[in-house]
């Protein structure tokens, strides 16, 4: 598996200038998708709705909505 691209805008565009608290999103040489954001899974779990369910080596992660958003652009339609 390897990083094939970034979606959308690189921290450095979105204004994070150092390299810690830069949420980010990837496209895999598999098709799916790797995402940097905050761990939330302790805080949101029992948020989440009744049919969904956070397994052993799942982990709920946050990221800022601008970071999806510019991400948008790049995410393949199929």
């Amino acid at each position: 598996m390897n990083v094939v691209r970034r979606l959308g805008d690189s921290p450095q565009v979105r204004g994070c200038l150092n390299e810690t608290n830069c949420p980010d999103v990837f496209e895999l040489s598999t098709g799916d998708f790797a995402v940097i954001g905050e761990a939330m899974t302790e805080r949101l779990r029992g948020l989440l709705p009744a049919d969904a369910g956070v397994g052993p080596q799942e982990h709920v992660v946050v990221i800022p909505r601008d970071v999806l958003v510019r991400a948008r652009r790049d995410i393949p339609e199929e």
